[in-house]
Protein backbone atom coordinates (compact mmCIF):
# COMPACT_ATOMS: atom_id res chain seq x y z
CA UNK A 1 0.00 0.00 0.00
CA UNK A 2 1.29 3.29 -0.69
CA UNK A 3 1.70 6.37 1.66
CA UNK A 4 -1.66 8.14 0.42
CA UNK A 5 -3.74 5.06 0.98
CA UNK A 6 -3.23 5.10 4.62
CA UNK A 7 -3.57 8.86 4.55
CA UNK A 8 -6.32 9.79 7.44
CA UNK A 9 -7.67 6.34 8.31
CA UNK A 10 -6.88 6.81 11.79
CA UNK A 11 -4.16 3.87 11.44
CA UNK A 12 -4.06 2.63 15.00
CA UNK A 13 -7.57 3.02 15.83
CA UNK A 14 -9.18 0.77 13.32
CA UNK A 15 -7.62 -2.97 12.83
CA UNK A 16 -8.11 -3.45 8.85
CA UNK A 17 -7.58 -7.67 9.99
CA UNK A 18 -10.71 -9.86 9.24
CA UNK A 19 -11.96 -12.97 10.37
CA UNK A 20 -12.13 -14.55 7.59
CA UNK A 21 -10.07 -18.29 7.85
CA UNK A 22 -10.10 -18.09 11.80
CA UNK A 23 -11.97 -20.68 13.99
CA UNK A 24 -13.60 -19.40 16.70
CA UNK A 25 -14.03 -21.32 20.35
CA UNK A 26 -17.10 -22.99 20.76
CA UNK A 27 -19.59 -21.02 22.54
CA UNK A 28 -22.82 -21.38 24.55
CA UNK A 29 -25.44 -18.71 25.37
CA UNK A 30 -26.23 -18.69 28.78
CA UNK A 31 -29.93 -16.44 29.89
CA UNK A 32 -29.94 -14.31 32.91
CA UNK A 33 -33.04 -12.89 34.12
CA UNK A 34 -33.25 -9.75 36.50
CA UNK A 35 -35.62 -8.74 39.29
CA UNK A 36 -36.99 -6.09 36.83
CA UNK A 37 -37.95 -8.26 34.34
CA UNK A 38 -35.36 -7.90 32.00
CA UNK A 39 -33.45 -10.82 30.11
CA UNK A 40 -30.78 -11.01 28.81
CA UNK A 41 -28.31 -13.38 26.68
CA UNK A 42 -24.36 -13.37 27.32
CA UNK A 43 -22.15 -16.04 25.40
CA UNK A 44 -19.60 -17.83 27.30
CA UNK A 45 -17.13 -20.80 26.04
CA UNK A 46 -18.26 -24.01 26.34
CA UNK A 47 -15.31 -24.67 28.86
CA UNK A 48 -16.14 -21.67 31.14
CA UNK A 49 -17.57 -22.13 34.45
CA UNK A 50 -21.01 -20.28 34.20
CA UNK A 51 -21.71 -17.75 37.29
CA UNK A 52 -25.01 -17.83 38.54
CA UNK A 53 -24.96 -14.01 39.03
CA UNK A 54 -24.57 -11.34 36.30
CA UNK A 55 -24.95 -7.43 36.41
CA UNK A 56 -27.94 -6.95 34.43
CA UNK A 57 -27.11 -5.21 30.91
CA UNK A 58 -30.01 -2.93 30.93
CA UNK A 59 -30.29 -1.62 34.50
CA UNK A 60 -27.02 -2.91 36.33
CA UNK A 61 -28.98 -4.85 39.25
CA UNK A 62 -28.69 -8.57 40.10
CA UNK A 63 -29.41 -10.67 37.09
CA UNK A 64 -29.63 -14.73 37.78
CA UNK A 65 -29.02 -17.88 35.62
CA UNK A 66 -32.53 -19.02 34.34
CA UNK A 67 -32.59 -22.39 34.98
CA UNK A 68 -29.95 -22.65 37.16
CA UNK A 69 -29.02 -23.36 40.55
CA UNK A 70 -29.10 -20.53 43.59
CA UNK A 71 -25.93 -18.43 44.34
CA UNK A 72 -24.52 -19.47 47.65
CA UNK A 73 -25.31 -16.82 50.31
CA UNK A 74 -21.69 -15.53 51.62
CA UNK A 75 -20.65 -15.74 55.36
CA UNK A 76 -20.17 -11.64 56.24
CA UNK A 77 -17.34 -11.54 58.36
CA UNK A 78 -18.39 -8.63 61.59
CA UNK A 79 -16.12 -5.52 61.41
CA UNK A 80 -13.81 -5.41 63.65
CA UNK A 81 -13.75 -2.02 65.97
CA UNK A 82 -10.82 -0.82 67.20
CA UNK A 83 -12.61 -1.94 71.19
CA UNK A 84 -12.27 -5.40 69.84
CA UNK A 85 -8.58 -5.26 68.58
CA UNK A 86 -7.39 -4.02 71.86
CA UNK A 87 -9.71 -6.51 73.77
CA UNK A 88 -7.89 -9.16 72.07
CA UNK A 89 -4.19 -7.32 73.04
CA UNK A 90 -5.38 -7.15 77.01
CA UNK A 91 -7.85 -7.96 79.91
CA UNK A 92 -9.89 -5.66 80.73
CA UNK A 93 -8.21 -5.90 84.42
CA UNK A 94 -5.52 -4.75 82.44
CA UNK A 95 -6.99 -1.86 80.88
CA UNK A 96 -8.62 -0.70 84.14
CA UNK A 97 -5.11 -1.16 85.54
CA UNK A 98 -3.70 1.33 82.90
CA UNK A 99 -6.33 3.47 83.07
CA UNK A 100 -5.92 4.32 86.77
CA UNK A 101 -2.42 4.79 86.57
CA UNK A 102 -2.74 7.54 83.76
CA UNK A 103 -5.33 9.40 85.28
CA UNK A 104 -3.08 9.36 88.51
CA UNK A 105 -0.50 10.93 86.21
CA UNK A 106 -3.07 13.72 84.90
CA UNK A 107 -4.13 14.45 88.48
CA UNK A 108 -0.74 15.08 89.24
CA UNK A 109 -0.28 17.30 86.66
CA UNK A 110 3.39 14.96 86.20
CA UNK A 111 1.99 15.47 82.65
CA UNK A 112 3.84 18.19 80.88
CA UNK A 113 1.15 19.32 78.15
CA UNK A 114 3.07 21.18 75.65
CA UNK A 115 0.74 23.99 74.23
CA UNK A 116 0.62 24.93 70.78
CA UNK A 117 1.94 28.23 69.63
CA UNK A 118 -1.30 29.24 67.49
CA UNK A 119 -3.05 28.99 71.05
CA UNK A 120 -1.08 32.19 72.52
CA UNK A 121 -2.06 34.52 70.48
CA UNK A 122 -3.96 37.70 71.06
CA UNK A 123 -7.31 37.62 70.19
CA UNK A 124 -8.28 40.51 68.23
Amino acid sequence: MSERALRGTRLGATSYETDRGIDLAPRQTVEYACTNGHRFEVPFSVEAEIPTVWECRFCGSEALLLDGDEPEEKKAKPARTHWDMLMERRTREELEEVLAERLAVLRSGGMNIAVHPRDNRKSA
